[in-house]
């Protein structure tokens, strides 16, 4: 048999393959984007900038990276697709040279209170298989050490029927054994109802007695309660039985009849509980959020003492160490164990478990733990743990596409990140990242500036080129790409202080400090050193404290400025007014709403598989409301021309004249400090970008009566030019009499404070405590911690 030879010839020329090396977008149209044609050159970094809202996640996201995703799902059989969401095709006439996108954003992890660090990243799966073979005693499967499995048994018989008049009945007995806790069901926490926040007990049913939100007198719920037949409805709750008290509180689910309907009566306790208390706090209305507060403890479970495993996943143990002393460890201290142990018969387990721990290290994230519950995470730490998997892929010709990577990083560890993403690069794949920061900026293979303003004045590149190019450009982003905030030459004196003493939250080594009130106050150190912990986990949350953390705000499309903002309620007594109507009759979410499309503006055509078709509703024109409503005007305009103004012309309309509303003049002026006046008060909060959620929820928060703000990276997602614009709002706050404090990275507003309290001096339990208090200048002169260099480095001291 003959070997196959190679022979050394010359190419004739470049392979055709390699010529398709940039990712071509024509006529792109996704939200604000104004025909955008652009070539994205293929296994390099491009870095797309711009102000917040000009375009940069529509271009990047919205087109490139769904395209991407709605082409892979449409490989697979049409029964498969069925259960895959419906992606509608990105609005661009041409996409060429597209290859597989990972889109890693910074949407915040799963907030499920059994979802944490471990689960997200499958770290604790192979933690549960390692005790499950190595753990003495043995106690069972990988699912006995998984606080998401419950122990099940049961047993039973059924009968065989083998013909010919012969049965037989077999008895079949089952079991699994799971980790969960049974007192607090694998949450790790347990909730304590304040009876007294529920109802007044003096009062009988029928006399309205509840204080829970949407519990109303004339209410099905109500209903159900005073006419199930359990109870007198005219009795005083203090003086009910005690079979009578159990019935009202704590009853199991049983079926009544109600006006000839069918209904399930409940517990007032257990039906809290599958309403309330079983969402993510975050994703409830403000004021279900204020009772919930108000009404309810957690406490830590003293069966499992929050570990959230039974009594029996803990009794197996690898050397000394059980499963939760594991979660519990930081991630770099487990690394270590786990790189300690030394057993054959699971050696691909330890070395696929060790480059996982080594990854989370190697990121920035050894500080965590993985018992940390994914939902405490910040936008940053769940971005950089999403990019967990992607480290040591195998993976080629893939496009990576990044939202703000340095979001929540100090300026130490952004070389760190800097290095993943050029490494991603050098593998090969294409890089894509949305970006404001200029050390971030700095190690671009090729940028796009996008502008040259936001929202309607956005949407083109002003931009495409070099870093140098850049530069010389004279767009926004170039202009302000080398701005360096000074040092203030004099500072605010301070008019108090709040003192927090032997502070042990987390990682917070019983520290006291004394903050500064009536200035501008900023907390600052590495990720990890136990800013917020000192802060949200100290400061007393008290009458007159504001604090507006990173939390997304989360609305559907029928949500927008207006609606999240309040300043629809004075808007529409403002129309109902001057009309002699109803203000119900001015919101298209209810009796003003169009018919034909219930007030959403579009008609969706559900096309099964495919993707749904939305239409401009042709009864109302997309305007939302019935043509009865658009009769009645306010200041020669309709309500729906309202909500089509920009908020600088809005703010026009009711400060003066016919129109003139002073409390909606309120909200919108605080909307333009914010630098949010080209807004629409009706656009969508959908189509919003992170930069300009963040604002909007700052100009929300701004009208809380309070005398201290506090404030978690305000500027997450602001671009250069903006962030001058929110150092001129801190300042109006602090001179109008406020003190803010704020939790911050970023040296411009280091640089800017009155104050700063630099933790560290390094993360997790290197950290959480105080390394320096003082002016900036001091923290310049003295170069005293990593903090100092940064910032001396900044403004070139």
């Amino acid at each position: 048999m003959r070997k196959a030879t190679t022979t050394d010839r010359q190419s004739p020329g470049p392979h055709v393959a390699d010529s398709h090396d940039v990712i071509r977008v024509h006529g792109a149209r996704e939200n604000n984007l104004r025909d955008v044609s652009i070539e994205i050159p293929k296994r390099r970094l491009t870095v797309f900038t711009g102000v917040s809202g000009s375009g940069k996640s529509s271009l990047v996201f919205d087109t490139i990276a769904a395209e991407s995703q709605r082409l892979i799902n449409e490989t697979y059989s049409a029964f498969l697709q069925g259960f895959m969401p419906n992606l509608a095709r990105p609005e661009v006439d041409v996409l060429d040279g597209l290859t597989t996108a990972i889109a890693v954003d910074q949407q915040r992890m799963g907030s499920d209170p059994r979802s944490t660090v471990g689960t997200a990243t499958d770290a604790n799966a192979m933690l549960r298989i390692l005790f499950s073979r190595l753990g003495t005693p043995h106690i069972g499967p990988p699912g006995a050490f998984s606080f998401n499995t419950a122990s099940v048994s049961a047993s039973g018989g059924f009968t065989v029927d083998r013909g010919a008049d012969k049965t037989k009945t077999e008895k079949v007995s089952f079991s699994r054994t799971g980790g969960m806790c049974t007192h607090c069901e694998g949450r790790g926490t347990v909730s304590d109802i304040d009876l007294t926040q529920l109802y007044d007990d003096s009062k009988s049913l029928s006399e309205d007695p509840f204080t829970i939100p949407t519990y109303t007198g004339d209410g099905w719920v109500v209903r159900v309660i005073a006419e199930s037949g359990f109870f007198d409805k005219e009795k005083p709750i203090r003086e009910y039985t005690k079979k009578e008290r159990h019935d009202f509180l704590y009853r199991e689910p049983v079926k009544v009849k109600i006006n000839g309907v069918n209904l399930t009566y409940e517990g007032l306790i257990p039906k809290l509980q599958k309403s309330f208390l079983s969402k993510d706090r975050e994703s409830m209305q403000p004021h279900i959020r204020a009772f919930v507060d108000r009404a309810v403890t957690f406490t830590r479970c003293p069966d499992c003492d929050g570990t959230r495993l039974s009594e029996l996943a803990r009794s197996s143990k690898i050397g000394k160490v059980n499963i939760a002393d594991a979660c519990a460890m930081e991630i770099r201290d487990l690394a270590e164990w786990v790189r300690a142990l030394d057993e054959p018969s699971v050696a691909p387990l330890l070395t696929k478990l060790r480059h996982t721990l080594d990854s989370f290290v190697e990121i920035g994230l050894g500080y965590l733990s993985l018992d940390r519950a994914s939902g405490t995470l910040s936008g940053g730490e769940a971005q950089r743990t999403k990019m967990i998997r992607h480290l040591g892929s195998s993976l080629t010709d893939v496009t990576y596409v990044f939202d703000e990577p340095s979001i929540g990083l100090h300026p130490h560890d952004i070389q760190r990140m800097n290095n993943l993403l050029l490494r991603l690069r050098d593998k090969g794949n294409t890089v894509l990242v949305v970006e404001h920061k200029p050390e971030t900026i700095a190690i671009a293979d090729h940028v796009v500036d996008l502008g040259p303003g936001a929202g309607t004045a956005g949407g083109t590149v002003c931009f495409e080129g070099t870093l140098e190019g850049l530069r010389g450009s004279g767009t926004v982003t170039g202009r302000h790409l080398d701005d360096r905030a000074k040092i203030k030459a004099t500072v605010r004196k301070p008019t108090g202080a709040l003192e927090i003493r032997g502070a042990s939250a987390n990682n917070l080594q019983d520290v006291d400090v004394d903050i500064p009130l009536g200035v501008l106050t900023v907390v600052t150190g590495v990720a990890g050193s136990g800013k917020s912990s000192l802060v949200h986990g100290s400061i007393p949350a008290e009458e007159g404290v504001v604090a507006i953390d990173q939390t997304p705000i989360r609305g559907s499309r029928r949500s927008n400025p207006a609606t999240y903002t309040g300043l629809a309620d004075p808007i529409r007594k403002a129309f109902a007014k001057a009309n002699g109507v109803k203000p119900a009759l001015f919101s298209a979410n209810s009796e003003g709403a169009c018919p034909t499309c219930n007030g959403a503006g579009v008609i969706y055509t559900d096309l099964a598989i495919m993707q749904s078709v939305a239409t401009p509703c042709e009864e109302c024109e997309g305007r939302r409301f019935e043509a009865s409503v658009l009769e009645y005007r306010l200041g020669g305009r309709d309500i729906s021309e309202v909500l089509a103004m920009p908020v600088a012309e809005a703010e026009e309309f009711f400060g003066s004249g016919e129109a003139r509303t002073p409390a909606a003049h309120k909200i919108l002026q605080r909307l333009a400090d914010v630098g949010l006046g080209y807004l629409t008060l009706g656009q969508p909060l959908t189509t919003l970008s992170g930069g300009e959620r963040q604002r909007l929820k700052l100009a929300t928060h701004m009208g809380d009566k309070g005398g201290v703000y506090v404030l978690d990276e305000p500027t997450t997602g602001l671009h250069l030019a903006d962030v001058e614009q929110l150092l001129g709002l801190l300042d109006r706050l602090v001179d109008s009499g406020k003190s803010v404090i704020v939790i911050e990275h970023h040296q411009a507003v280091m640089a800017h404070a009155d104050w700063i309290i630099d933790l560290g001096p390094g993360a997790g339990h290197d950290g959480g405590r105080i390394v320096f208090e003082g002016t900036p200048a001091d923290l310049v002169e003295a170069r005293s911690t990593l903090t100092g260099e940064h910032l001396a480095a900044y403004v070139g001291a």
